[in-house]
């Protein structure tokens, strides 16, 4: 019952910027860290920004320190990343990821993110 749905991926120019969001159901999300991975093509995955539940901390891959945003709505049980002044190394498939125990660790099926030259 655990879903994680990803949408606002696309193709956006060098410099661009985009907001994706992740929609989470079936537990809880107010307490969850949550975070977001991505995966260059023909590369390994990597994380890029994580907000913990109950201290709502952030933290971010040097790579996109100061250009990312990651936040969340609780009531909405949704968690975000804008992305600001995107380069083409930005491109990637972006994942939403939700531990919820030790033995459960949830992903989202992705979203496609572009960055043309």
């Amino acid at each position: 019952q655990v879903q994680l749905v990803e949408s606002g991926g696309g193709l956006v120019q060098f410099g661009g910027s985009l907001t994706l969001s992740c929609a989470a159901s079936g537990f809880t999300f107010s307490t969850t860290t949550m975070k977001w991975y991505r995966r260059p093509p023909g590369k390994e995955r990597e994380l890029v920004a994580s907000i913990g539940g109950t201290s709502g901390s952030t933290n971010y891959a040097d790579s996109v320190k100061g250009r990312f945003i990651i936040s969340r709505d609780n009531t909405k049980n949704t968690v975000y990343l804008q992305m600001n002044s995107l380069k083409p190394e930005d491109t990637a498939v972006y994942l939403c990821n939700a531990r919820t125990s030790i033995w459960h660790n949830w992903w989202g099926q992705g979203t496609q993110v572009t960055v043309s030259s």
